[in-house]
């Protein structure tokens, strides 16, 4: 693309992001609001959320998935975190929007910033959509209003369904069964066990809003949301029966009967609040993290809100053995179609003609062709030298640029079979690279390899083990501002919590059968990014007289690239993981090759010295 047409493309987007702008600011005079803030969550609280919900992008033009857009009469800001400083402040190029790094010295908080821009106006009123901003994001926000300038929040009102003209419709796609053996247990097994830990906390019933939660309780699965096989639903769990609101038109007849089974009525979608309402026994629970703030705000007629964390994301963590053996057939199938993609990038690249683009497109092509392939588990990540230094960049028909063999790409990407969800990132050096980027891809390694190692003490939480990825880089003074690592669904969505590793405390208690990745990176602006990751199973290692201790085992099979290696930097044990590692994977996967394949992975795993 010329500059001149990408100049002629940002002065598009600009004028379209500035007429919505127009067009909202009529509504906030009629509704005499001085500001509206936009988050990027839907209804259930979700990371990643249906078109129809999606009104941060649509008002702001910036389309990663976490930040919020705050819009006043004179004035816009968007606040994100790292990972997306580098895509939000080219997308926000030549519109009115300020960006606010989040974490960064000196950023204010959207209160404060509020408070600055409306202090001339006595009794300002803020609006946000309550529906899809959660009720403890409400409170919090409504206290830190009146603290910065006395303004207060009205939360009932969405301007989006008067200026958002061709949005698109809340989906209405239809659901899917997922079958016992790979979900591994009942869904009356999972509502008795619910409904158990309620009882222990002197609980009758609960809302359930999260839409993968309500996916793992009643084994089943749908398209609604991008990469993510969930639906649009919520679920009111009663002490003697269970409902599920949702648009009845994603229900075939083999559906209602499944939820009849397992004692779950159906309502419409709509009615949630309804059924809220008349709810009939003494208490109900409400997580004030998925919960939004309008559902929160229903008047019961019988009983009484609780607000405290769900239990749901806890027991959904802990896989059972069907799921793990899952994972470990999913990650075989995904190891196999990286394996030929990796024996044919190299020799692809040095040919020419492959560009950033190109190469997600192949990556997609081999994993389509392995079976119970259903859907890639999010939007692939091909950041070539400069662009791999964006943490969450996507390329696009304006961005995409030619992949040389010199340097290195880094390649993030994931697939959705039907018996687990793959997450793996591998940076690869395409030819020469430079001292500079063998000695941070060094210091990454030993990150992952030092995170693999680790032995712990059963109930440790991320933030303690965190420091294991980061010790060699930090004597370095150098630092990665995102997670270490989260946790993986089971044909669910690729991000699944509550425990992660990170250096912000995180409490949530890391068990034995729980998943997560080891994904250290180090990013160097306008130069490379690298990182390298895998998904780990949370193991049992053995119990001593000081309590029960617990290990990692790596379930991605994929060779790690041995060439950029700075191989004097690592350590003995180091070595010995990496070589180790190596034979697991060519075990695993030779038998799944063809003879130029399985010689691509005999070089690609030879022992480092």
């Amino acid at each position: 693309m010329s500059i001149l047409q990408m100049c002629k493309l940002t002065t598009k987007t600009m004028n379209k992001i500035q007429d919505r702008l127009e067009r909202l600011r009529e509504i906030m005079r009629r509704e005499k609001l001085s500001a509206f803030i936009f988050p990027s969550t839907d209804a259930h609280n979700s990371e990643y959320v249906p078109d129809y919900w999606k009104g941060r992008e649509w008002i702001s033009g910036f389309d990663g998935s976490a930040g919020t857009a705050v819009v006043t009469m004179k004035s816009a800001a968007l606040w994100t975190d790292s990972r997306y400083f580098l895509a939000a402040e080219e997308q926000l190029k030549g519109t009115e929007y300020q960006l606010m790094k989040l974490k960064v010295e000196g950023t204010p908080t959207i209160a404060e910033w509020l408070g600055k821009e409306l202090c001339d106006i006595n009794g300002a009123e803020v609006g946000l959509d309550g529906l899809v901003n959660s009720y403890n994001i409400v409170e919090s926000l409504r206290h830190e209003l009146r603290q910065n300038g006395g303004m207060t929040l009205r939360i009932n009102f969405d301007p989006l369904k008067w200026i958002w003209e061709e949005r698109p419709e809340i989906p209405t796609n239809p659901i899917e069964i997922h079958p016992l053996k790979y979900a591994g247990e009942t869904t009356i097994s999972k509502l008795m066990r619910i409904r158990k830990t309620l009882r222990e906390r002197h609980i009758d019933g609960m809302l359930v809003s999260a839409l993968d939660d309500i996916a793992w309780i009643l084994n089943l699965r749908g398209s609604d949301v991008h990469c993510n096989p969930v639906f649009v639903a919520y679920l009111l769990i009663k002490s003697d029966k269970a409902t599920l609101y949702v648009n009845k038109c994603k229900l075939t007849e083999d559906i209602e009967k499944w939820l009849a089974d397992a004692g779950v009525e159906v309502d419409d979608y709509k009615n949630v609040a309804k059924g809220i309402e008349n709810y009939d026994e003494y208490n109900l629970l409400l997580d004030p993290d998925d919960t939004n703030s309008l559902l929160a705000s229903v008047n019961m007629r019988y009983g009484h809100k609780v607000f405290a964390e769900s239990p749901i994301a806890a027991m959904k963590a802990i896989k059972n053995e069907q799921e793990i053996e899952g994972f470990r057939a999913a990650m075989l199938r995904d190891g196999v179609a990286m394996v030929k993609f990796l024996k044919w990038l190299k020799p692809a690249v040095e040919a020419g003609d492959q560009t950033e683009i190109s190469l997600d497109k192949k990556l997609t092509e081999l994993r389509k062709e392995q079976a119970l392939f259903k859907d890639i588990s999010f939007d692939t990540i091909v950041g070539y030298e400069k662009h791999g230094a964006i943490v969450h960049y996507e390329a696009t028909p304006e961005t995409d640029i030619p992949v040389e063999p010199r340097g290195l790409v880094l390649i993030d990407s994931g697939a959705q079979y039907l018996d687990g969800t793959t997450d793996i990132t591998r940076t690869i050096a395409l030819g020469p690279i430079t001292e500079e980027q063998r000695h941070v891809y060094t210091l990454v390694l030993k990150g992952h390899i030092q995170l693999e190692l680790t032995k712990f003490p059963d109930g440790a939480s991320g933030t303690q083990i965190d420091a294991l990825a980061r010790a060699a880089m930090w004597r370095d003074g150098m630092n990665f501002m995102h997670g270490t690592g989260h946790g993986v669904g089971s044909y669910l969505n690729v991000h699944e919590g509550p425990h992660q590793i990170r250096m912000e405390y995180k409490p949530a208690p890391l068990r034995a059968g729980m998943t997560v990745t080891d994904e250290p990176g180090l990013y160097l602006d306008g130069k490379f990014g690298v990182r390298i990751e895998n998904t780990l199973l949370i193991k049992d290692y053995k119990t001593t007289e000081f309590g029960k201790f617990l290990q990692m085992e790596s379930l991605t099979l994929c060779p790690i690239d041995i060439a950029p290696i700075d191989v004097d930097m690592l350590l003995p044990e180091e070595k010995e993981w990496l070589n180790s590692y190596h034979v697991l994977v060519r075990e695993k996967l030779m038998p799944f090759l063809d003879e130029e394949e399985r010689k691509w992975l005999e070089n690609a795993t030879k022992s480092v010295c």
